[in-house]
């Protein structure tokens, strides 16, 4: 059964007189619980497809459907509000926050969407658990492995209990031991998810 179906996307950017075709026509599907790897050379378009897989950028034409719903005919705070609750992100930097826990960078995410701090920090470390981070949740990322700070990013964008999610290069910082940790994760988290390489 189908989470995403993208149908027919174009972009095109110009850059002076010049217009440079990004995405041209793209259509593609992705089912529940099905791991996509888009692949291809920097500046083949993949992060533009991305932000506008995910309704972070809008196509010039073309339609994505998320679990049925066109997100591009949500309002501007109707999009913003379906991220945060059916989709999570996970980028090549963790982009956690320095002053706070592992498990209050993870509870966040919640609080963004109206949980209270203590419901929100109870499954924060639910979801660290998930992630083996359990006795870290009191470390801050300064304090944490290259590998441990990725899975906190992971954490935290699980915690929503997304519909899919993307991620881009996620593992591109991190030494072949790690890379293959959080490879095994993706596979054994039962989700979907459209991966960058």
């Amino acid at each position: 059964m189908e989470i995403l179906k993208a149908t027919n996307l174009n972009k095109v950017f110009e850059k002076g007189h010049e217009k440079i075709t990004v995405l041209n026509d793209v259509s593609l599907s992705v089912n529940k619980n099905e791991i996509t790897m888009i692949v291809g050379t920097s500046g083949a378009g993949k992060s533009t497809l991305l932000h506008i897989l995910s309704g972070l950028d809008k196509p010039d034409s073309g339609i994505v459907e998320i679990d049925d719903k066109n997100i591009f005919s949500f309002s501007e705070s109707e999009v913003s509000k379906f991220r945060n609750k059916s989709i999570g992100f996970i980028y090549q930097f963790h982009h956690l926050l320095p002053e706070f826990t592992a498990a209050e960078n993870v509870a966040i995410a919640l609080m963004i969407n109206g949980t209270s701090k203590n419901e929100a920090l109870k499954k924060s470390l639910e979801t660290l658990k998930l992630v083996g981070l359990e006795n870290r949740s009191e470390h801050q990322p300064a304090e944490l492995s290259g590998g441990e700070q990725q899975r906190v990013a992971i954490a935290r964008a699980l915690v929503n209990g997304p519909k899919i999610i993307f991620a881009d290069e996620p593992t591109g910082n991190l030494d072949s031991k790690n890379s293959e940790m959080i490879h095994q994760l993706f596979i054994e988290l039962k989700i979907s998810w459209i991966l960058l390489c």
